[in-house]
């Protein structure tokens, strides 16, 4: 037996199958490509699981990042896609997390996975896409996707001029959407220091961090029902009777 085959044995989980991370440590070990790892352990009869981009098995965590999205944007080709090569090279100094959830939040399909498992995937014909949002009595919005950029890009540019200049709002409404949020739940979602040095400037407060990360969850919890209801209501296999034409 090979030494990839005794790593490949030595790392397989409890399902019996050999994780993507493991894989690639294998190929690093081994100073080989992780193809080859993904082909010996084919001729094994184990499987990959857990794709450190989110495309096959049940990897938890994975979240949103303006700074990760901004890295893969440049790699995307015309149908929205990105290959697991470049995706990865994307994860240095910000860990695969972010790179795994940010393709998730912005459907963004990976090919060409670089274990071998899967080239091109053929996508469903047909989507459900899903939006959510919060609203108070008067229908006024608080809390939905444009909110949590807002958010993300203050946290990331430490000031809501710089943040609404980002997402091609302007001040004010950007300054509005803060207040009416911060109105209706009765606490501060950002703090801003005057002068210079390193605390100067805008940044969120724990309680819109908590906000946003649960608008998160919320969310995709949402698309995760929808998506599976989806599949049982559209995309169940034809019966006989739609294939004699």
């Amino acid at each position: 037996m090979s030494e990839m085959e005794d790593l490949i044995k030595k790392y397989l989980n409890e399902k019996g199958k050999l994780d993507c991370s493991d894989a690639f440590k294998i190929a690093t070990k081994l100073k080989c490509t992780p193809l080859e790892v993904g082909d010996c352990a084919k001729a094994m009869d184990i499987r990959i699981d857990g794709c450190e981009l989110g495309q096959f098995g049940k990897l938890e965590g994975g979240v949103f990042d303006q700074e990760a999205l901004s890295r893969i944007e440049p790699f995307l080709d015309e149908q929205n896609r990105v290959t697991c090569k470049d995706a990865r090279s994307c994860a240095g100094g910000i860990g695969l997390k972010k790179i795994r959830g940010t393709l998730k939040e912005k459907n963004i399909d990976v090919k060409y996975c670089e274990l071998g498992c899967f080239k091109e995937k053929k996508r469903p014909r047909l989507y459900i896409k899903t939006k959510s949002w919060i609203e108070n009595a008067e229908g006024e919005l608080l809390f939905g996707k444009g909110k949590t950029e807002i958010l993300e890009f203050i946290e990331q540019e430490g000031s809501i001029s710089k943040a609404s200049e980002k997402i091609g709002m302007n001040y004010k409404k950007a300054w509005t959407h803060i207040k009416i949020l911060q109105k209706n739940i009765n606490d501060t979602m950002v703090e801003t220091k005057q002068g210079g040095g390193e605390n100067a400037g805008t940044t969120l407060t724990p309680v819109a961090k908590e906000f946003m990360e649960n608008y998160r969850k919320l969310q995709a919890d949402i698309e995760s029902y929808a998506n599976e209801r989806f599949r049982e209501l559209f995309l169940k296999p034809r019966n006989k009777k739609e294939f004699k034409e």
